[in-house]
């Protein structure tokens, strides 16, 4: 390697070595900390929360809400939220260590080179989760309070404890915490928890399994090496595939039952929507059963005949593309092409959902 390609740039090198040597010196900058504190918080995975809270707060009004109430919510369900994914990150900081994909959390660095100890990052959720409790609590309505709070237990020990390491269930049951921003948003409008709020929650609980069995399909050895029983690994890619399927046919049909309260440009949308994502779904299906298919055998040359003799128990040869999805979907990437499209379905779905609520027309 050449000295051009091994080295890297002065001030990265320093601000590289800085890192290292205050992590190991026990000299913590408080810059540092709270980086470290922010990604516990899993900022991604909030957005996506919010992208449904502010249109079901639409939808709820049938307008604009207040920018108090509005930014009250909003702030308190990201904290909220930021709480239970802290709380997950300090309970699943073993297995976070061995999985690849989660190998760079903060909880997950070997003792000399974590940023924040996991005491303090529980003592940071807990105390997350009460700001949030307070905040939605005093500024928007206790009702909003109380859904928040359920959302961040559920989430703590009906998944990460009770349901993530012991059942392939798990992500159906469990997802019903990411659920709740839909009910905390429209509670927070009304003061109550209506049919159209249940249908919305409905519709994430749904979309749910296929957007995360999507994920785990290209990571399954990550999660066989944690030794969690996500489905991909204790089932055929082929079962993975059916069950996306039928989930995503429920999910878009409880999307039509919001059409009703929503209005007929929102069904003309979410039809639209629906037909996309089950296509995709589809095309997941068919080629992960091509793919398990048996390949007929081909008339062979008589040296590759005796090639395969002499290799291990004469069993035949297949390419990894032939194998994609069956012994090993994490090879495949049309998974990922579905969990991709997944999260723009479910923000586009949402986005309808905040037009229609502004507009003076298309209600039936």
């Amino acid at each position: 390697m050449t000295q051009a390609t091994s080295a890297l740039p002065d001030a990265a090198a320093n601000r590289a070595a800085a890192e290292r040597d205050s992590s190991q010196t026990g000299g913590r900058s408080a810059r540092l900390i709270a980086r470290a504190l922010f990604a516990l918080t899993k900022p991604r995975i909030i957005e996506l929360l919010l992208v449904t809270t502010l249109p079901t707060m639409l939808l709820a009004q049938r307008g604009l809400p207040s920018a108090g109430l509005i930014a009250a919510t909003l702030v308190g369900g990201a904290m909220a939220a930021g709480s239970a994914n802290t709380i997950n990150c300090y309970i699943d900081r073993d297995i976070d260590a061995v999985m690849r994909r989660t190998s760079r959390r903060p909880l997950a660095r070997p003792a000399p080179m974590a940023v924040v100890k996991p005491y303090e990052a529980l003592i940071f959720g807990i105390v997350l989760g009460a700001a949030a409790t307070v905040l939605l609590g005093t500024m928007v309505n206790w009702l909003s309070a109380i859904l928040a709070d359920a959302a961040i237990l559920f989430y703590v020990f009906i998944y990460t404890i009770g349901l993530k390491r012991r059942t392939p269930s798990n992500i159906v049951i469990g997802g019903a915490a990411g659920c709740f921003p839909v009910l905390v948003g429209w509670s927070a409008v009304t003061g109550t928890v209506s049919l159209p709020a249940i249908v919305l929650f409905a519709v994430i609980f749904f979309w749910t399994p296929p957007h995360f069995w999507a994920l785990a399909m290209k990571f399954r050895d990550d999660y066989a090496a944690a030794s969690v029983p996500m489905l991909p690994v204790v089932a055929p890619a082929t079962v993975v595939a059916r069950k996306i399927l039928f989930y995503s046919y429920v999910m878009v049909a409880s999307t039509l039952a919001l059409a009703p309260y929503a209005g007929w440009i929102y069904t003309v949308f979410a039809v639209g929507l629906g037909g996309w994502f089950l296509a995709e779904a589809h095309r997941l299906h068919s080629r992960v059963f091509r793919a398990a298919a048996p390949v007929p055998a081909a008339p062979a040359p008589a040296a590759a005949v005796v090639s395969a003799a002499a290799g291990a128990g004469g069993g035949r040869e297949v390419d990894e593309g032939t194998c994609a999805g069956i012994a090993r979907p994490s090879a495949n990437p049309a998974s990922m092409r579905l969990f991709h499209l997944s999260i723009a379905y479910l923000t586009l779905l949402f986005a309808v959902i905040a037009v229609v609520s502004l507009l003076p027309w298309g209600r039936w």
